[in-house]
């Protein structure tokens, strides 16, 4: 008598078919992969063979980089629309519906059209596996195809070098900055980071490296393949100055030019290496038009002020290089008597006593909450995770903590809600 079969794998679900709803389609989208992250291109590669016969006749600029990637990719579409191309982006994470991952001209992708985009997908894989940000990834390219753009940015998900993204070759790569994020995947430093990073880099193609002090692995790969690189403090600088009434003014120097920045609410490092990018690309557009264009971009969720009296921001920094950042732009803005409160929930996944300890300096005092996400932590084990002494507010979650927040706060103080695209989108959905 033959033994029982016990071994044979699940069959994965059937995809929703004709008629279905865009979450029906989300839905699936999450049980169709063994596990959530699969890092490696040969199953995207069969299934892009199978959808574009050749390389897209669109250029490809591809953003990689621990923080200001959203930034920049938010940045390039507003500097490439002012030099008369159409451009359309594929980003991730989003804060509140997936048409933000695919833009088209600036506008978000409808339902319609990203269905239509899923299903050529999925009746190109075949039996090949795809993660949800895989399959999405593929969705993306089809989108951006059919839409008929000229550029396409796409927005590196983790890494680079084993990214989904990174499974079409660019014509212009950017690395905005590199830092320790996703250990597990990518290694606990920047040497190794770096490496993964610069695994979007092509030979001989154009590249702008926007971090100031990159590890050797960056620029020993760019060397190596004689990429022609535009790096920040040495091919163009960026410089701070303070007029007599306090005015903070950013310029960016490049060859024999220079141009103003709009000194927040976005990184200047961002807007700068979208400029250089831009110039790369787009020569002829005048200092004065860059000036113009860059005073219009916008980022959800990037220090993004929601309410006033007190000051309400959201920023979806995550990671101790991010919390940087954003506690320089706070004290910037941190006066005499300004008190600044702080919100923050987080995933398990993070560097939540680095993070902290990097706010540290700006924060007067603390609101812990809770995310009731997978991977979210409890304001509870939250706390339990960070080293300081100093005292923390705690709720359930984070529309809790920031009531909380605006009942000790007066007028003048600041508010900031940070340290998760999750809880950027739970603070923005009580205002906007």
């Amino acid at each position: 008598m033959k033994p029982l079969k016990n071994d044979l794998k699940p069959r994965p679900p059937e995809s929703p078919g004709a008629g279905a709803t865009l979450d029906q389609w989300l839905s699936w989208l999450e049980s169709i992969h063994p596990v959530e992250i699969d890092l490696g291109l040969d199953r995207v590669l069969v299934v892009l063979r199978r959808l574009f016969r050749k390389k897209p006749t669109a250029r490809i600029i591809t953003v990689a980089g621990t923080n200001g990637k959203g930034s920049t990719v938010a940045a390039l579409e507003v500097l490439l629309a002012t030099a008369g191309r159409r451009a359309g982006a594929y980003t991730s994470p989003h804060l509140h519906k997936y048409n933000e991952r695919i833009r088209i001209d600036g506008q978000n992708i409808s339902d319609a059209d990203l269905i239509s985009a899923f299903e050529k997908v999925e009746a190109a894989r075949g039996s090949e596996t795809l993660t949800y940000f895989e399959f999405g990834t593929l969705a993306g390219f089809v989108a951006l195809s059919e839409s008929g753009v000229q550029d396409w940015i796409l927005e590196v998900g983790l890494g680079g070098r084993l990214d989904a993204v990174n499974v079409i070759d660019p014509d212009l790569a950017i690395i905005t900055s590199i830092d320790i994020d996703h250990v597990a995947f990518l290694g606990d430093n920047r040497e190794v980071i770096g490496f993964e990073k610069a695994g979007i880099l092509r030979p001989g193609i154009p590249a702008v490296l926007a971090d100031m002090d990159p590890p050797r692995s960056v620029l020993q790969q760019a060397a190596a393949q004689k990429v022609a690189m535009s790096r920040v403090g040495q091919d163009y600088t960026i410089q701070e100055t303070k007029t007599d009434s306090g005015e903070s003014i950013v310029s960016l120097h490049v060859q024999q030019n220079s141009l103003r920045l709009p000194p927040g609410p976005l990184p200047v490092q961002s807007m700068a290496a979208a400029v250089i990018a831009l110039r790369t690309l787009e020569p002829q557009v005048e200092p004065a038009v860059i000036e113009a264009a860059l005073n219009r971009v916008k980022a959800p969720g990037r220090f993004e002020r929601l309410e006033r009296d007190p000051d309400l921001y959201v920023d979806v920094g995550h990671n101790p290089h991010a919390a940087n950042w954003l506690c320089k732009r706070l004290q910037a803005i941190k006066s005499t008597g300004r008190k600044v409160y702080a919100v923050y929930a987080a995933l398990a996944d993070k560097d939540v006593a680095g993070v902290v300890d990097a706010m540290a300096p700006v924060v007067d005092g603390w609101y812990l909450a809770g995310l009731d996400v997978p991977r979210g932590l409890d304001p509870d084990r939250l706390r339990e995770r960070i080293n300081t002494r100093a005292e923390f507010s705690i709720r359930d979650s984070v529309a809790g903590a920031i009531v909380a927040a605006k009942a000790d706060a007066t007028a003048n103080d600041i508010i900031i809600v940070f340290g998760s695209f999750f809880t950027v989108a739970e603070a923005r959905s009580l205002f906007i």
